[in-house]
């Protein structure tokens, strides 16, 4: 490369530049720089600040001449041009000139865009933990193109060929808190879709997961397969069992595939309906379900058990059924999980 430089530069000032910028990127792409000092570097090869923005996680990083970051919003953005990956837009490179463009601005961005795609396929993209919703959503769809989901997989950072769980939630805390407690230490990218929050993790502790947000937590490796789980996991959430792994639920995960009308049709489960009229008596039947004892379910509840067995009867009164047998037990855990799914 440096006998070719020399020959080159012998031509004009111009293609000597062009070869040097070249020279430059080469040598960062060999030493593995990171999207940060990808940037910095570019800054200080350009003499005025440089950007970088990644559209699959919103990360935008700005950095002055001088290496430190560039804080406010551009002031003047002279030349931009996009990072592409596979044909598919994947971000924005930048200069900030005050001035108009320079003479050789057009190929230091071309080459910096060609490295920062090199960096995002190499390593994934940093930061953020929050990712394009766009892009999880091709990840997780079914029935779509394979090649175009592992084009969204690796532009969100995870290898095609590597096992990825999804966990579907609804909180009112942030996703990224959460998927950095369910995830630490790994990659991990979280979006909100319309009717659920999304997290892809390579793991997941769902013991990790924080009070007060309900998730449900696929089996498959496949993301579209797992997010279909989760999002059955996720109905199936209660106050008392508010994280749900979808490979816990067994043969009640059927429950999910039977039609809201034929549910809202069923006896017990309008007999459920009934009785969820009073707060205390759909608290009390959780806890005889949950336990499948009245004085457990009296301890739980921390009430005397005659008060427990009082409202039972009533709540077996209004069901049709005696609860106090294994199958009217087994009927108003099928009737009381049901009654659930319409809520979703």
């Amino acid at each position: 490369m440096e006998a070719l430089a020399e020959r080159l530069s012998q031509l004009d000032s111009h293609t000597q530049g062009v070869v040097r910028i070249v020279a430059f990127y080469d040598t960062l792409m060999r030493r593995r720089v990171d999207p940060a000092a990808l940037t910095r570097a570019s800054a200080g090869l350009a003499e005025c600040t440089a950007g970088l923005r990644l559209h699959g996680t919103g990360q935008a990083i700005r950095v002055s001449p001088d290496g430190t970051p560039a804080s406010g919003p551009p002031p003047h953005v002279s030349t931009a041009v996009p990072v592409t990956l596979d044909g598919e837009e994947m971000g924005t490179v930048w200069l900030e000139r005050p001035g108009p463009p320079g003479p050789l601005d057009d190929v230091l961005l071309d080459r910096l865009a060609i490295a920062a795609a090199t960096v995002v396929e190499r390593h994934g993209p940093a930061g953020t933990t929050m990712a394009d919703p766009a892009l999880v959503e091709l990840a997780i769809s079914s029935g779509g193109d394979e090649a175009a989901r592992a084009r969204a997989l690796r532009l969100l950072g995870f290898a095609a060929d590597l096992p990825l769980r999804v966990v579907a939630v609804r909180s009112q805390l942030p996703l990224d808190r959460i998927g950095a407690l369910v995830c630490p230490g790994r990659p991990v990218r979280a979006a909100q879709l319309a009717d659920a929050g999304v997290i892809l993790a390579t793991t997941v502790d769902g013991a990790r997961v924080p009070a007060g947000v309900r998730a449900g937590i696929g089996a498959a490796d496949r993301p579209d397969l797992s997010w279909r789980q989760a999002r059955t996991a996720l109905r199936f959430t209660s106050p008392r069992e508010p994280v749900i792994h979808y490979a816990d639920l067994g043969a009640w995960a059927l429950l999910a595939e039977i039609p809201r009308d034929a549910l809202r049709a069923n006896p017990d489960v309008a007999g459920i309906g009934r009785a969820a009229e009073s707060p205390e008596h759909l608290e009390t039947l959780d806890a005889y379900c949950a336990t499948g004892s009245l004085r457990r379910a009296a301890d739980l509840l921390h009430l005397h058990h005659t008060s427990v067995a009082r409202r039972l009867g009533h709540i077996g009164r209004t069901l049709g059924v005696d609860l106090t047998e294994p199958a009217g037990l087994t009927r108003a855990r099928l009737a009381l999980t049901a009654w659930r799914l319409l809520d979703d």
